[in-house]
């Protein structure tokens, strides 16, 4: 299944659909206790999601009404998560480009609930802060039950979902500071979305594509089969120190191809457009305000 926080135009309140085809079926609309979002439904374990199934198929059935997703309004297709967690240089091609080191131990930080924005949204940032706006196309994971101690064998029953980021970050900052939190985590920093895929969905997070398109160039074309460490590495990596709570979103790293590193260096403009697209799962788009 996929699912989405979706707004009529002109409301602030996102609610929680199904999208089926090009079109929404509001949960609130077809169950007597819908889940009020994603965070809630994850909460609720297989029962819940079960529930929703049921649900949108007898809604559909019945004739449900739906809504056109283009009339729709996204929000970021994450809210409340439990935390959010980002890999850096797990991608070769990026660590390189970058001069970042990938074969020691894993590059880990937070970023920070203000920067989820959705699918559509505007991004913006002050022109005296930060002059070196980058791009980086990753694969969004979603855990759905807490992970402790996981082996990574069984990591991948502890995911839930996954998603697309485009984990934007100031480079100019990146390279000032010793923590990457900051650079990454500005509002609206943290586009994902458009959907939510089911993991039953995704046959192999390993066999997916990632592109990212920045005003109709592609500047990252890349499988995450060449990641340095797999999504089950990571989950599992994670879990030996910490439980992983349902609901976290885990972002897993970005290819080469970074604007930072091109010659001469891409970053992202007042008015620029930037599409980060993985197969499978969907298109995420983000405009771009210098203020």
């Amino acid at each position: 299944m996929r699912f989405a926080h979706l707004r009529v135009e002109g409301q602030t309140t996102p609610r929680l659909a199904a999208v089926v085809g090009d079109s929404a079926i509001f949960l609130d609309e077809i169950m007597e206790r819908a889940p009020r979002d994603l965070q809630d439904l994850i909460e609720r374990g297989d029962a819940g999601l079960a529930e929703a199934r049921i649900a949108v198929d007898a809604g559909l059935a019945a004739g449900a009404e739906l809504t056109a997703v283009a009339q729709l309004r996204h929000s970021s297709a994450v809210l409340r998560p439990a935390q959010v967690i980002a890999i850096g240089a797990n991608y070769a091609a990026h660590a390189s480009e970058l001069k970042l080191r990938s074969e020691t131990a894993m590059t880990i930080f937070s970023l920070w609930p203000n920067s989820l924005t959705g699918h559509g949204a505007t991004t913006t940032w002050p022109e005296d802060l930060t002059k070196q706006v980058d791009y980086e196309a990753e694969l969004g994971v979603i855990i759905g039950r807490p992970a402790r101690g996981v082996h990574a064998r069984d990591a991948l029953d502890y995911v839930w979902g996954y998603t697309v980021v485009n984990d934007i970050t100031a480079r100019d900052l990146q390279f000032s500071e010793a923590q990457w939190s900051r650079c990454k985590s500005f509002d609206g920093f943290t586009p994902t979305g458009p959907v939510v895929v089911t993991a039953d969905e995704i046959a192999d997070p390993q066999d997916l594509w990632l592109t990212t398109n920045v005003d109709g160039r592609i500047l990252q074309d890349a499988s995450t089969s060449e990641m340095v460490r797999s999504v089950a590495e990571i989950i599992s990596y994670l879990s030996r120190s910490a439980t992983i709570p349902p609901g976290t979103l885990i972002s897993t790293g970005s290819p080469g191809g970074a604007g930072y590193s091109r010659n001469p260096q891409v970053f992202l403009r007042d008015g620029a457009t930037v599409t980060v697209s993985i197969g499978g799962i969907g298109s995420l788009t983000t405009h771009c305000r210098v203020i």
